[in-house]
């Protein structure tokens, strides 16, 4: 592999000179740096991010830690990242922790050989980054959680408004006529869960509706959760006759129960979900969701971590981003008996 040496000796250069015109660290005569670029071309050269890393004590690279690379909302706070970080001419390293702990853990001891010149984590389900992250600040390295916040997290965070999304998507259903109302929620250690239950709880109280605590349901945030806390929900006398989806997977699975069991989506059971990821227009129903942007949370959160590594010194920021309501086909009023 072709190195600096190599390019001095065939551009007939000192090596400083390479140096400077690789690193735009000096001006160079035209001529000279003619001779030096043609050189580059003519080896193939690429240079060593790591090795400029050690000199600056800092790569081009921002890593990034997110949960379940299989839950499509996840992807959309990536590239949203992304693209903030590529116009910005830093690359972007991604790891999937499955939402494992220590997975997450050896993600990030490995990423800081690596010399990252920042990071964006997404939360794993039991996830304390404190130590991790205090660790990281402390080399200069810029960190930003997204989504959801671990334990006593004190750094700057992008979040949706999670509880108001919640509020409103209630509201709705109790303004349809609603008031045998039931949530599947994701785990409650997740704050973004949290406060979506709290909204719900909110919505509740307002119109004075009060529900035995059976009619919450707490699951992983996928489909499989969805689908078998549904059938639990469904054989509760009465039966609740709207579902509020913690997020658009756990509908996904809400949706194939209610359609195994016999009943119809909206017309016994109303569904909303909680996300708006692209399939919520194309499922029978169409699913009513709440609408939150993976791609705008992953461009602030890049915004956010690169105004830290060009010198922002201003205390945390978190920042909660507004939600909205996608009302589609799958909720509609309550149906006027229920035998169950």
């Amino acid at each position: 592999m072709a190195n600096m040496k190599d390019i001095a000796r065939i551009a007939k250069v000192s090596l400083g000179t390479v140096s400077h015109v690789l690193n735009n660290s000096a001006n160079v005569r035209g001529p000279l740096r003619k001779r030096v670029l043609d050189a580059v071309e003519a080896v193939s050269y690429q240079p060593s991010q790591l090795a400029r890393g050690l000199r600056r004590d800092k790569t081009n690279v921002i890593g990034m830690v997110i949960p379940d690379i299989t839950n499509p909302f996840f992807p959309a706070v990536v590239r949203g990242a992304e693209d903030i970080a590529f116009s910005n001419g830093y690359r972007l390293i991604l790891c999937n922790t499955d939402n494992d702990h220590s997975k997450e853990l050896a993600h990030l001891n490995e990423l800081r050989t690596y010399l990252p010149a920042g990071l964006i984590v997404i939360p794993s389900n039991f996830s304390d980054l404190t130590a991790q992250a205090e660790s990281y600040r402390r080399a200069g390295t810029g960190v930003v959680c997204v989504d959801r916040l671990p334990k006593e997290w004190a750094g700057d965070s992008v979040t949706a408004n999670n509880e108001e999304g919640a509020l409103n998507a209630t509201r709705h259903l109790i303004q349809m006529g609603h008031t045998r109302l039931a949530m599947i929620i994701g785990p409650l250690r997740l704050t973004n869960a949290r406060e979506r239950l709290n909204g719900f709880r909110h919505a509740l109280k307002e119109a004075k509706l009060q529900l035995g605590s059976e009619y919450v349901q707490e699951t992983t945030f996928d489909k499989q959760g969805g689908y078998s806390k549904t059938l639990l929900l469904l054989r509760l006398i009465p039966r609740p006759t709207a579902i509020f989806a913690g997020n658009d997977m756990i509908a996904i699975g809400t949706l194939r129960a209610i359609r195994e069991t016999g009943l119809r989506c909206p017309e016994d059971v109303s569904v909303m979900g909680f996300d708006d990821l692209d399939f919520a227009e194309v499922t029978d129903p169409a699913l009513s969701s709440v609408s939150q942007s993976g791609y705008q949370l992953g461009t602030t959160a890049a915004h956010v971590l690169i105004e830290r590594l060009h010198g922002d010194k201003s205390p945390p920021k978190h920042i909660v981003l507004k939600t909205t309501l996608s009302l589609r086909n799958s909720v509609t009023v309550p149906p006027l008996e229920n035998s169950h």
